[in-house]
């Protein structure tokens, strides 16, 4: 029997995983195409809604088609209460979790992953900072457009 749920569990769920992603980069891209600055000036109106909304709900369904079903206590904090949103350890897929659970906001990424196809268009349209292993200013650089971006009173979304 868990064979057989196996065989045809798996394929389902491969198909429906890529599905999801296809569907989730095909928003990130209409979100952000022609956008004037590429991540220097935050997404605004029906873009934003677009990302948060959507990509939140493909996320949390893309989760619940792995097996994972999340149930949140309490009550999770806003912008205005929150600017910058802390999650450890960051090393794991879970970090897509809580991004999902808190509204996409945006996150701290290695600037290689914004070149991945597909994840990376999706990455791209979270308005991600981004922190080059190259750069020996980047920690720097890193710390201050989190500070920004926290001091912006609303215009840029959470940071985790």
């Amino acid at each position: 029997q868990t064979v057989l749920q196996g065989i045809i569990l798996l394929p389902l769920r491969a198909i429906c995983i890529a599905f999801l992603f296809l569907l989730a980069w095909l928003f990130a891209s209409i979100a952000t195409f022609c956008h004037p600055g590429k991540g220097s000036v935050p997404l605004k109106g029906w873009r934003r809604r677009m990302i948060q909304t959507t990509l939140s709900c493909l996320t949390r369904t893309l989760f619940f088609v792995m097996g994972f079903q999340v149930k949140v206590k309490g009550k999770i904090a806003s912008l205005r209460e929150a600017p910058i949103f802390v999650a450890a350890p960051h090393s794991s897929f879970f970090d897509a979790i809580i991004s999902a659970l808190t509204g996409m906001p945006s996150i701290v990424s290695r600037a290689e992953n914004l070149s991945t196809p597909i994840f990376g268009t999706i990455l791209s349209s979270l308005q991600p900072v981004s922190v080059s292993r190259q750069d020996p200013d980047s920690r720097k650089n890193t710390v201050t457009e989190i500070t920004k971006r926290a001091l912006s009173r609303g215009q840029w979304p959470q940071v985790i």
